[in-house]
């Protein structure tokens, strides 16, 4: 079960599922892998200090990737609803009575016999993505690893700052940093993530439920969901009962330290995303950019 809290800055989640619970899937423990089990832990009321500095660490690495990155923009849609999106010209679908003279002239000039599709027209062409990141801040990320996770947000937030952008921050609970619809401000959102202490286990499968409830506020059309983590999941329950039921689930698997390769392969799998798992944080420009076919 879910439970929400208010808090400064967002909204902080709990779960609450029984200790050792014998349904749980466990799955052996390999060398650098946690099993997985369920946990029962309190959740905590998040309170960023008003004058915390932001650090400087995760600042400098935001920069670092932001230099790299290689967002593409978005497909030009023609089948989005009406009014949504700005004015282009596009072949005739029933969807516009506008006609574009010059553009129609140019195309019955090569074919004699047109089809519909021949005729263009001005109609509204959505051209924004639905994006979710989704960044673990579990005890098993503390330290080098939040940073580099802090400024990954930060750099890709500033890319996508014209596009529909959500953040939940995330361990054994979660914090909704940002949700669709909201003005993005990038350095914002990575001073938000490094005020949150590194502590807790690992709940993966919180934040895509999460996401779901983000997406059905939204149009699904052009949305995904960039999990941040190492994907050692050892609180919750099987994160890969959520993945397949997002648009799209892209990961970014940090492999710096201790982490779960099997898990995240399957997660992108389910969630017909792609997986890229980087060692250290200059590493995080082109695993993104690729993510994003830059």
């Amino acid at each position: 079960m879910f439970d929400a809290t208010p808090g400064a800055g967002g909204t902080l989640f709990r779960t609450e599922n029984a200790v050792g619970d014998s349904r749980a899937p466990r799955r052996k423990a390999k060398q650098g892998i946690a099993a997985t089990t369920f946990t029962h832990e309190e959740a905590r009321l998040v309170q960023a200090e008003a004058d915390a500095a932001a650090d400087s660490v995760a600042r400098a690495r935001a920069l670092q990737i932001a230099a790299r990155l290689s967002v593409r923009r978005p497909r030009r849609d023609a089948t989005s609803r009406r009014g949504i999106g700005e004015l282009g010209s596009v072949p005739y679908r029933g969807g516009s009575d506008e006609i574009d003279l010059d553009r129609t002239i140019e195309v019955l000039a090569e074919r004699p016999l047109p089809e519909d599709e021949d005729i263009i027209v001005r109609d509204r062409i959505r051209t924004k993505r639905s994006v979710v990141l989704a960044v673990d801040v579990s005890g098993s990320m503390k330290g080098e690893r939040v940073a580099t996770a802090a400024a990954t947000v930060g750099a890709l937030a500033g890319e996508l700052v014209s596009e529909d952008l959500a953040v939940i921050a995330f361990w054994s609970d979660a914090a909704i940093l940002l949700n669709l619809g909201q003005p993005v401000k990038p350095m914002n959102l990575l001073e938000s993530i490094m005020r949150i202490p590194a502590q807790g286990l690992t709940n993966v499968a919180f934040p895509l439920e999460l996401a779901s409830q983000q997406f059905a506020r939204a149009p699904v059309r052009d949305a995904r969901v960039v999990l941040l983590s190492d994907c050692v999941h050892n609180a919750g329950p099987d994160p890969r009962l959520f993945a397949g039921r997002l648009p799209r689930l892209d990961v970014l698997l940090d492999a710096s330290g201790e982490r779960d390769v099997e898990l995240g392969r399957d997660l992108a799998r389910l969630g017909r995303g792609s997986l890229h798992v980087v060692e250290d944080f200059r590493a995080v420009a082109p695993a993104v950019s690729a993510m994003f076919g830059g």
